[in-house]
């Protein structure tokens, strides 16, 4: 271990929030950045120096991922989450929000507790930024691949359970606005602080409207499992396009949204209004074959997982990969492609003053990857989580 006096210095293309800095350099000591610009020699001579002929990103966050590596969220146990942090550091992220599926309330209650419980004493792997509830309170019509068995209409008291339940750590809920008692649920939520997003929803653009009123301010997995547009019924998705005090997110594999929805999408909606997510299940990072998701069967194969009638279930897309095909679908610089999967979910977090850019007195979470964009290392607050190097 460092001396520490001494500091960690990152050489390469330095990835900021409005551009690329060719020649750059990224110092670190401690948990924080020292200093981000072009390189000095006074760095280069001293502490510890690493370099790459490709390019130093911020930390990515995913704000809704549900598992990696074997592993589940809702398996609700220490040795699942860690494994799902080790496993997403592997592919930049630093940060996400354990996401949760439609279930019963025990099986609930055991995976907000298990992430309560594990959350403040990890130190492998990426951080978990908090909970993600997704469902129970969503339209049975669009529950894509949540269990219909589980799904329940909201009740304003709904909001004390999930807040006690998750010990505070709750920080973002998917629901359907448009279910009876869902508008004093959104706001008992928004009292406490907690993002709702509209989401698995069949919602009318005038109910959106209501929602967001309300306080819903994000969309789910844009396009998927929400009423769709049309010229005279613009439903959720014309709400989103439309409606500047939204901001939604995207599953840029190529089999949720084509390229060229995903291309419009990033014209449409403004800086740091659009998130990149991964919607990641536990097959992430595995062979294809069968794996489960909120109790039902899934089939992952060649890059698409889909339950037993065909339909998509989740993804196993991985954050790194997003932003290199958003860069590439929507035809946009790599810097933009990165901000989506770090500032944006940063701010949308309220956690921009740590994280999600590399500036000075910021924590130091970095991506290091090669000319082609794939992950080489990975820091968290100065501490080195991944290196690819040693999994070879």
């Amino acid at each position: 271990m460092l001396p520490s006096s001494e500091w960690t210095a990152i050489c390469g293309r330095v990835v900021l929030a409005d551009g690329i800095l060719d020649d750059g350099m990224v110092v670190f000591q401690g948990e924080r950045i020292l200093y981000v610009g072009p390189y000095l020699e006074e760095y280069g001579k001293r502490g510890f120096v690493q370099k790459t002929t490709g390019f130093i990103w911020p930390g990515l966050i995913d704000v809704h991922v549900h598992g990696a590596g074997g592993a589940d969220v809702m398996d609700g146990t220490p040795s699942s989450l860690r494994t799902m942090a080790k496993t997403l550091a592997r592919y930049g992220v630093t940060g996400f929000l354990a996401t949760t599926m439609t279930m019963d309330r025990p099986r609930l209650e055991k995976a907000l507790a298990n992430v309560a419980a594990e959350a403040p004493r990890m130190r492998e792997g990426a951080e978990v930024l908090g909970v993600h509830l997704e469902g129970p309170w969503i339209c049975p019509r669009h529950r894509g691949a949540q269990n219909p068995a589980y799904i329940s209409d909201p009740r304003p008291e709904d909001a004390e359970w999930a807040w006690n339940a998750s010990d505070g750590w709750l920080r973002w809920v998917t629901l359907a606005p448009e279910r009876p008692g869902a508008l004093e649920l959104i706001r008992r939520f928004v009292d406490r602080g907690v993002v709702v997003s509209a989401g698995h929803t069949g919602a009318t653009y005038e109910e959106m409207q209501e929602a967001i009123t309300a306080g819903v301010t994000h969309a789910t997995h844009c396009f998927n499992a929400m009423t769709v547009l049309h010229h005279r019924q613009p439903g959720t998705v014309g709400a989103v396009l439309t409606d500047d005090r939204l901001t939604t997110e995207v599953i840029a594999d190529g089999f949720h949204v084509h390229p060229a929805v995903i291309r419009l999408l990033a014209k449409v909606k403004e800086k740091d209004s659009l998130l990149l997510i991964s919607d990641g299940i536990r097959a992430v990072g595995l062979p294809d074959g069968r794996y489960e998701l909120g109790g039902l069967t899934v089939y992952a194969k060649e890059g698409k997982a889909t339950l037993e009638d065909g339909g998509l279930a989740g993804s196993l897309l991985t954050m790194d990969e997003a932003v290199r095909n958003m860069a590439r679908y929507a035809h946009i610089p790599l810097w933009e492609a990165v901000r989506m999967g770090s500032l944006a979910p940063a701010k949308k977090l309220g956690l921009d003053d740590r994280m999600g850019s590399l500036e000075t007195g910021k924590w130091a979470n970095i991506v290091m990857t090669d000319e082609n964009c794939r992950v080489l290392r990975v820091w968290v607050k100065g501490r080195l989580i991944a290196d690819a190097e040693e999994r070879e």
